[in-house]
């Protein structure tokens, strides 16, 4: 390990006449006053030479003399060399700065917000334009296409508890798309306004779900709603001046609270089965009153052709039920001319099937008759 020398032990050697800035007490060398040169720059003839402090001094100080003027610092050029340089470095900075500043050149989907002096003066459109210079006029870019989109909830899988119309609980997830249709609204109109559009978006969904049932919800009713939900967004901040267009509502998902989804699901099912049954005796009821309906009319068709011919239609009616009567009984018919027994022991013979089941008893055995 290295140390330095205390500052004290240096002292002497500071001290010593060789060192000094004064030089010693003889000798030519030794002689070192900075002072020693007159004021003309010129040393005195048989004088010390110059040191480097002597020349630094006499750089500053610039030549002097009767053909000598005014000098720079550090040996730049004095008079108006001097003050000509300088306006022409002044005049490059204020057209560097006019330059940077009050040009301006706006992409397709930009707009520009100019304020001068602190307050709104114009809206600037795409391409080149100028305003005047900082600190005077500021311009604040404004994307008009891009479009942001919020999410319910957002730190993503967290229940987000609505409550119904019903008075039930669902976890429902959404998200909104909006972007910005007025840059000036948009700028002075609100202070955040992705949090004023997250405060609009929740409070105009919780108001349209108070107003919708549970199984409008779940089932079918996520259209209806988002475009309510839209709507009322937009009407919110129109009242708010925001310059903000809603681009839509998207419903994600609708369900029940974790702790009660299992027997959500259950009573769903109960549902289900009911709604099942309910319409297969609506089917059963709408087949009963058609054939009754049917019948209903063929009566009436009878009874008109009844009304217009009496006899006849009861005729009618006696052998048609006499066929259908004695078409499914076996019978044997038998004239009884006069002056024969009517009696006749005749064997048992089959009955002959209707034509329907002939048709079906007339299929051939397998095999074949020998």
């Amino acid at each position: 390990m290295t140390t330095s020398p205390a500052w004290w032990r240096r002292l002497p050697f500071f001290m010593s006449d060789k060192n000094s800035p004064w030089g010693g007490g003889g000798g030519d060398e030794g002689n070192r006053n900075p002072w020693a040169v007159p004021p003309g720059g010129r040393p005195r003839p048989g004088g010390p030479k110059p040191t480097a402090l002597d020349e630094f001094l006499r750089r500053a100080r610039g030549p002097q003399g009767p053909g000598g003027g005014g000098g720079g610092f550090g040996g730049l050029p004095g008079g108006a060399q001097a003050r000509n340089l300088w306006l022409a470095a002044v005049a490059l900075l204020v057209l560097l700065w006019i330059g940077l500043t009050s040009f301006h050149v706006l992409a397709p989907q930009q707009r520009g917000v100019v304020t001068v002096l602190g307050r709104y003066s114009e809206t600037l459109g795409p391409g080149w334009s100028t305003t005047w210079p900082a600190p005077i006029a500021a311009v604040q870019r404004v994307d008009v296409e891009n479009v942001r989109t919020i999410g319910f909830p957002s730190n993503g899988g967290a229940e987000n508890l609505v409550l119904t119309g019903d008075q039930n609980i669902v976890d429902l997830s959404y998200t909104v798309s909006w972007n910005v249709s007025n840059p000036q609204d948009y700028v002075f109109e609100i202070k955040d306004p992705e949090e004023t559009v997250r405060a609009v978006a929740e409070a105009s969904m919780r108001a349209v779900m108070a107003t919708v049932t549970l199984d409008q919800a779940i089932a079918g009713g996520k259209a209806s709603i988002a475009a309510r939900t839209q709507a009322l967004m937009q009407a919110l901040l129109n009242q708010y001046h925001a310059g903000i267009s809603v681009q839509g509502v998207d419903i994600g998902r609708v369900d029940p609270p974790t702790k009660v989804r299992d027997a959500f699901k259950e009573v769903s099912a109960a549902q289900q089965e009911a709604q099942s049954n309910m319409n297969n005796a609506r089917g059963y009821a709408q087949q009963v009153v058609a054939r009754a309906e049917g019948a209903a009319r063929e009566f009436d068709l009878a009874y008109e052709q009844y009304r217009l011919a009496p006899d006849v239609t009861r005729r009618r009616m006696y052998y048609e039920t006499l066929e259908q009567v004695l078409s499914r009984a076996d019978k044997t018919v038998v004239g009884t001319p006069q002056g024969v027994q009517p009696y006749l022991p005749l064997p048992v013979t089959p009955r002959t099937p209707p034509p329907d089941e002939a048709a079906v008893t007339s299929t051939p055995r397998s095999g074949g008759a020998r």
